[in-house]
């Protein structure tokens, strides 16, 4: 499954105030004892870490040392960044350690704004960095809360410099040229097929190479867990979270195991949590949802058939579509944009709609005999390579170690044929991306936590469940809307859901829709919900920007990252 980051990640990971620790642990120290069977241990060891690492955050000098970021990671000069040790595995809390690096902004209290404490963002993935979430305090939406909270980003565990993982030479794609996809991406031949397989094994076989021992340790489960500390080691006793996309995830089953130690919760853009979907299933349904927003994306372009002559209708603005694909099938763009590249760079207009004007431009550029702005736009960047190949390992190891997979070809070559005839655009795509974990080399997978309010253990008393903030796109493809209405019917009647009607653009928080903002803003500032469910109208689509006014990003504003493939 993949998701997309809205605000701007830097991609480029803390330097050397996090490079004494090793990015993994000896292969022998690792391996003594395995992962643990169960969860037991490691919920005590988990437990036991935040414990130490909250008493040492009362002692002077003794919590996170704060320092001075590194001037690359473009943060604000008030910005201070710290590494957090924890164990490599909460089984054995006192075995290997890992360390993840952590950025801070203190509260501006600005108009006699009182600090509620620390606000933490995590931006999904898996594979995504927040350390850039600091930059986020100067913008309009932002600033109010940023008032009243520190605003805490860090690179989750194998992110950046945290035990960084790696699963192959991030010169490898480059170096092998432009791809290209199956030529009906509905139907792949039995060729096109064998060569994805194998590719899906040599993947596999290279995370298990390149991570040794570590490999299992990239879970969700210890996701949330590493969340836990980092709370405490803020001096926190309970969480104020936001959560978009894949962090919705760890946020859901962090108020699972710890709901005693949430304050305030928004999740946004919100993954289906049922354990029987994780990930195999979700992704089927992703691939669904990629189909409507596509279709959105062709049916805007068509009434927009005047300014970007693509076609007066959706099946029109497909065909166009379909002719750069064939162009760039028989000549890559530039000599580096196959069908491959369009297709990622398309896939963007299923995220986002205000990518939508630039999108149209470069069809109807390349279309009118300039290919110049595709090939800005779908070249892959030589210089973020290093990044795109550790967000892709990450994102595998988390959703392959995470749950079990079909580990039987025959399974995914008839869900996906049956799924790809009614969705084209991205299923096997999808597929042949999240294939690696039908080969996976980790023999005990995590069993996906059942979201929701937990029964108390005999003779405690339950810890309630405060109210939390779940928000959603209509239309979202990347997370379909079904799965906020699961997420909010596991969390209970305090779940609060806010739906952006009509609309589809993934991420609904940070300064897209006015309506939406207000509630996210009211909600951080005093705890108060809206109400079980309440809806706010759509945000206005993007006008189009004709092919001699492209217009740059509006200044003031963090860009919209496009991070490699992130759940």
């Amino acid at each position: 499954m993949r998701t997309r980051i809205r605000l701007a990640a830097a991609v480029l990971c803390l330097a050397a105030a996090f490079a004494a620790t090793p990015a993994h642990p000896t292969a022998a120290a690792a391996a003594a004892a395995g992962p643990q069977a169960g969860t037991v241990a490691e919920e005590v060891g988990a437990t036991a870490v935040a414990a130490r690492a909250a008493a040492a955050a009362e002692t002077p000098g003794g919590g996170l040392r704060f320092g001075e970021c590194p001037l690359d990671e473009g943060l604000p000069t008030a910005a201070r960044c710290a590494a957090l040790r924890v164990p490599l595995d909460y089984g054995r809390p006192d075995g290997p350690q890992i360390t993840l690096a952590v950025s801070r902004i203190p509260a501006s209290g600005a108009g006699g704004a009182a600090r509620q404490g620390a606000l933490v963002f995590n931006p999904g993935g898996p594979g995504a960095s927040g350390l850039y979430f600091p930059l986020v305090a100067d913008l309009p939406e932002w600033q109010r809360i940023a008032a009243a909270y520190d605003l805490v980003g860090y690179s989750p565990r194998g992110v950046g410099r945290s035990a960084p993982l790696s699963c192959e030479d991030p010169a490898a794609p480059a170096a092998a040229g432009p791809t290209q996809d199956p030529a009906d991406p509905s139907d792949p031949s039995a060729a096109d097929k064998r060569a994805r397989i194998a590719a899906a094994r040599a993947y596999a076989r290279g995370c298990a190479q390149r991570a040794g021992a570590a490999l299992p340790y990239y879970t969700s489960l210890n996701n949330v867990r590493d969340l836990h500390v980092l709370r405490a080691a803020l001096g926190e006793r309970r969480l104020t979270f936001v959560g978009a996309s894949y962090g919705t995830y760890l946020g859901a089953v962090y108020a699972t195991l710890y709901p005693g130690h949430v304050r305030r919760m928004v999740l946004d853009s919100a993954v289906d949590p049922d354990p029987r979907r994780i990930w195999y299933l979700d992704n089927l349904d992703q691939a669904s949802g990629f189909e409507r927003r596509w279709y959105d994306f062709r049916a805007w372009a068509a009434r927009h058939h005047s300014v970007y002559r693509l076609g007066a209708t959706p099946q029109a603005v497909q065909a166009s579509y379909e002719r750069v694909r064939e162009a760039v099938a028989r000549t890559p763009a530039g000599g580096v944009v196959g069908t491959g590249e369009l297709r990622s760079a398309f896939l963007q207009a299923a995220y986002y709609d205000e990518v939508w004007p630039e999108r149209a431009a470069a069809l109807a550029g390349f279309l009118a005999g300039d290919p110049g702005p595709l090939v800005r736009l779908a070249r892959p960047d030589p210089e973020s390579a290093a990044a795109r190949e550790n967000a892709r390992a990450v994102y595998t190891a988390v959703l392959c170690n995470d749950a079990p997979w079909p580990a039987d070809w025959a399974v995914w070559d008839r869900d996906n044929s049956a799924r790809a005839r009614r969705a084209p655009f991205e299923t096997w795509a999808n597929a042949f991306l999240n294939l690696p974990c039908a080969y996976w080399p980790v023999r005990d997978r995590q069993q996906p936590v059942a979201v929701g309010v937990r029964p108390p253990a005999a003779g405690a008393r339950p810890a309630a469940l405060p109210g939390t903030l779940v928000l959603a796109a209509e239309r979202d493809g990347a997370t379909p809307y079904p799965g906020a209405l699961e997420l909010q019917r596991r969390l209970g009647r305090q779940a609060s859901l806010v739906t952006e009607a009509g609309a589809g653009a993934h991420g609904v928080f940070g300064g897209r829709n006015a309506c939406v903002d207000r509630h996210v803003e009211r909600y951080l500032l005093t705890g108060a919900t809206p109400g079980w469910r309440v809806t706010c109208a759509p945000h206005p689509e993007p006008a189009p920007v004709s092919l001699d006014d492209r217009a740059a990003s509006a200044p003031g504003k963090v860009p919209r990252a496009v991070l490699p493939p992130a759940v």
